[in-house]
Formats: C-alpha cells, structure tokens, sequence
C-alpha cells in the first residue's frame, strides 16, 4: 500500500516529461497534439506548457525520494491533470492527439487521487 503514491508520481513524471522535447522544437510539439504551430504566440504558449510539465515531473520525480513533499506534489499534479481533463471537456470538438492526452490525464488523475488517498490513509494509520 505504502507503495502506491510512489508508482503514481513515477508515472505521472513519465507521462510529464513527453512534451519537454517540445520545449526545442515546435515540429515536436506539433506532432504531440496534433496541430501545426503556425505562429509565435501558438509556439510560445505551447513551449511555455512544456517547459512547466517538465518542472511539475521533476517535482514528482524529487518527492519520490523526498515524502514530506508527497501530498503538496501529488496534489498539484491532480489539479493540473483534472483540469486539463475538465477544460478539454468543456470546450469539446478536440482532435485525435489531445483526446490521447486526454485519455493519459485521466489515468493520471486516478492514479494521483490514489496518491493522495494513500498518502492520508498512512499519515491517519493508527499503529
């Protein structure tokens, strides 16, 4: 059990480094979501997103070693997945690659409420 915010900020790390190579290269975040980057300001934003998933997996990468960071970590993963999920939802009409992505936060949402979960579960625990 105590294993289980460990495997959900491993993940997640993983699947938050992806768009990091775009973060050099717009053709790379192009065909991670799908779109052509036409312009300064599409490229911008999306090298800017990459740039801050690659921070956000460092973070849970660091709070796999570092417990007291866990709940902090697991928690701003959740948000940030979920809201994705959330977002994408409400504006709908997405294509292909995003509903990939997605799919992928998603999966990160449950794995990182588990996380969560976990982690409360243990810091309650009587023993």
């Amino acid at each position: 059990m105590k294993y289980v915010s460990v495997i959900a900020l491993l993940v997640s790390a993983i699947i938050h480094l992806l768009p990091v190579p775009g973060v050099t290269s717009t053709a790379a975040l192009g065909k991670l979501y799908g779109i052509e980057v036409v312009d300064a300001n599409t490229s911008i934003l999306l090298q800017h997103r990459a740039l801050l998933f690659g921070m956000l997996a460092i973070l849970m990468l660091l709070a796999i070693a570092m417990p007291k960071l866990r709940v902090t970590v697991l928690a701003a993963g959740l948000f940030s997945a979920a809201s994705f999920v959330a977002v994408a939802h409400w504006v709908g009409g997405y294509n292909a690659a995003i509903a990939r992505v997605v799919t992928a936060d998603v999966v990160v949402s449950v794995l990182l409420a588990a996380g969560l979960c976990t982690e409360w579960w243990l810091a309650h625990q009587t023993s």
